[in-house]
């Protein structure tokens, strides 16, 4: 019994797709008198033409015409397969987002509770802000995302966490520095870094509301998207920055932080988002330990 290697069925393939053994030879990344040499092996080995050839060009004989679909199935299957053995010896990933709204301290306790307990499963970060986070997990690019919340999340699942206060970031020669709590009030009329509504729409207008409610409209500076060029710009008494309180983990020279009368009203809330269609071994434990641990 004569059997076929599938390296011979896919130069037949190429050819056949083609009808030109000059084009199939390119497409193969080949010359072409080897792949005329195969075609032949081929022939030879199944007793019969696979193609007629003559001065007009190249065309399927009645067998090549009965071997095409088979050959075209025997290499698709064989592509099944070694997509599903790939799929299985692959390591399993948790794809977890966490928002850049907050400083990245906040979610070390979680982190540290949940990487031993994941076992063989790999662990994959990606901070970046929360709206893209929130499209990542609906496009299945990621597994679940702790995002600050308001955000629009759509048809996402969302387990609301804890807060984290808005407090202000001064320099530390300012006079307002000497109280130990300041108001929104007391910085209408300083200049004062904030982020550009496109970073995070659905906090955006939260805050925007709180603003209009207690008349605070100062000049703002666009925030830079780093927070620690933002940090070193009021250390260096460019205005003030109202921030999460967790920023307080980042010292630096010449800045000092406050705690913001409103700043329960502005809170950052956190949110775990996850897709309902995404069966995840780990999002159990996920949503168990998120609540502990944030």
């Amino acid at each position: 019994m004569k059997t076929l290697d599938t390296h011979a069925l896919t130069l037949f393939c190429a050819v056949a797709r083609c009808l030109n053994f000059r084009q199939a030879a390119e497409q193969l990344h080949m010359t072409q008198p080897p792949l005329s040499r195969a075609i032949k092996a081929l022939e030879d080995r199944l007793g019969t033409r696979l193609f007629e050839r003559d001065t007009q060009g190249v065309a399927l004989t009645e067998a090549g015409r009965t071997l095409l679909p088979q050959a075209l199935h025997i290499l698709q299957l064989l592509e099944q397969a070694e997509q599903s053995l790939q799929r299985d010896t692959a390591p399993v990933r948790l794809r977890l987002g966490l928002t850049s709204s907050v400083e990245a301290g906040l979610f070390r306790p979680l982190l540290a509770a949940l990487s031993p307990s994941l076992q063989a499963t790999q662990l994959e970060l990606t901070a970046a802000p929360s709206p893209r986070l929130i499209a990542s997990v609906r496009k299945g690019q990621l597994d679940a995302a702790l995002i600050a919340l308001p955000s629009a999340t759509f048809e996402l699942a969302v387990l609301p966490l804890a807060g984290d206060p808005m407090m202000l970031a001064m320099p530390a020669g300012h006079v307002l520095a000497r109280k130990r709590k300041v108001a929104l009030a007391d910085i209408v009329h300083e200049p004062v870094y904030w982020f550009e509504r496109s970073r995070q729409p659905a906090f955006f207008d939260h805050c925007q509301q709180v603003f209009e409610r207690h008349g605070f409209a100062p000049a703002f500076i666009r925030e830079p998207l780093d927070h620690h060029v933002l940090l070193s710009e009021v250390a260096a008494g460019k205005g003030m920055a109202l921030l999460p309180d967790s920023f307080r983990a980042l010292r630096l020279d010449g800045l000092v932080y406050r705690q913001l009368v409103q700043g329960d009203e502005l809170a950052t809330k956190l949110g775990l988002a996850w897709s309902t269609d995404n069966d995840h071994p780990a999002l159990p434990l996920l949503r168990q330990l998120a609540p502990q641990h944030l």
